[in-house]
């Protein structure tokens, strides 16, 4: 195999890639990212046997080929190189020769049919899913997946499709049983019989960095045990969470009559002031409701007290509500408008949150005594 690149495309394409690749592997391979060469472009591949992630860019290749070498150390090779240099690749007898400007280097391969392949398999169901719908799925609920391993189930985001008001959704649902949260987009042509699927975490997190400056549709595979991600130059495949996520529907209370509306901004300042006294431990801030106004508190033995008022549109009995203020805080970042709905039944009870202006997202969270 023999090539030039520019370093800034494939800086780009091993960022991409070298991230899923774990820092300890006890199988050499998967240390390694696969770089197959031909017709102008380069792929590059990385997989951990459970996510893999191809990422395609151009190059002048001279003799087509593929090898495999370490993700960790050629990222830094290139990430080291002065911008706008062009890269020479070199590979042969076993060792991948890097030539940039009065720089070398020289690489030990490893056999490319040592490499595995998670690509492959058939999945039944596709449909196109746009990038800013799949941005929005992810960056409201993920901040809710838990990372209890023994609960691994709740280990990802729960996508499944959904009915509300006699219209259908594609829906995202993550919760730590602490927190939950429940994000809607119209569901996509072609959606219509998936399954219920769990995808972990790290695929979330490495399918979202890619996604970042995506504009176009995003075309979504998936199977029962499999999910495929292809958009711009990458593909990305994960295998799914093989268990059953729990009745979420059975946790978002119903019944709750009490309503505040806040302007969400104030709000959470309001809290990330208060909480600074707060145990870092329990994080506990306790919300004193009545007529028309809302007192925030927090406590320790080591810092004092704090409080704060803040006005509100509420009407009906005094209620007396403690949150970790962490978790609040984490809700308050997904609601984009101005203003926030708590809904409450009383202090013992789950709190629903939502963007007044937006049905489309919903946020269940649990109290704690303060």
């Amino acid at each position: 195999m023999k090539l030039i690149i520019e370093r800034t495309d494939f800086l780009k394409s091993l960022g991409h890639v070298q991230s899923v690749v774990e820092r300890r592997n006890t199988i050499p391979i998967l240390s390694n990212v696969k770089i197959d060469a031909g017709d102008g472009a380069v792929k590059l591949n990385a997989t951990d046997m459970d996510l893999d992630i191809v990422d395609s860019t151009t190059a002048k290749v001279s003799t087509p080929g593929a090898i495999t070498v370490s993700a960790h150390t050629l990222y830094d090779i290139v990430r080291k190189l002065p911008d706008g240099a062009q890269i020479d690749l070199d590979a042969a007898g076993g060792e991948l020769i890097l030539t940039a400007g009065r720089s070398r280097f020289t690489l030990q391969c490893l056999p490319t049919d040592e490499f595995p392949v998670l690509s492959g398999g058939e999945l039944p169901h596709t449909f196109p899913l746009g990038a800013v719908e799949l941005r929005k799925l992810i960056d409201r609920s993920k901040f809710a997946i838990s990372t209890e391993e023994t609960r691994y189930y709740l280990n990802g985001i729960y996508l499944h499709k959904a009915e509300r008001n006699s219209t259908v959704f594609l829906r995202a649902v993550a919760t730590d049983g602490h927190r939950l949260a429940s994000v809607e987009v119209p569901l996509p042509p072609g959606a219509g019989k998936i399954p219920g699927i769990i995808v972990p975490r790290k695929a979330v997190i490495e399918l979202r960095k890619l996604i970042d400056e995506s504009a176009d549709d995003v075309q979504v595979s998936l199977s029962d045990s499999k999910i495929r991600f292809a958009f711009d130059n990458a593909i990305l495949t994960s295998k799914l969470i093989d268990g059953t996520f729990p009745d979420y529907e059975r946790v978002i209370p119903s019944g709750n009559d009490k309503t505040m509306q806040v302007e969400c901004k104030t709000f959470s300042e309001a809290v990330d002031r208060v909480s600074a006294i707060s145990n870092e431990k329990s994080k506990a801030v306790k919300l004193v409701l009545m007529n028309g106004l809302l007192v925030l508190s927090a406590s320790s033995p080591e810092h004092g007290t704090a409080t704060e008022e803040v006005e509100v549109s509420y009407q009906g009995e005094k209620i007396e509500i403690g949150f970790n203020s962490a978790y609040l805080l984490d809700i308050t970042r997904q609601i984009e408008g101005e203003m926030a709905r708590f809904s409450m039944a009383d202090s013992s009870s789950p709190t629903v949150m939502r963007e007044i202006d937006d049905d489309n997202a919903l946020y269940v969270l649990m109290p704690m005594r303060v």
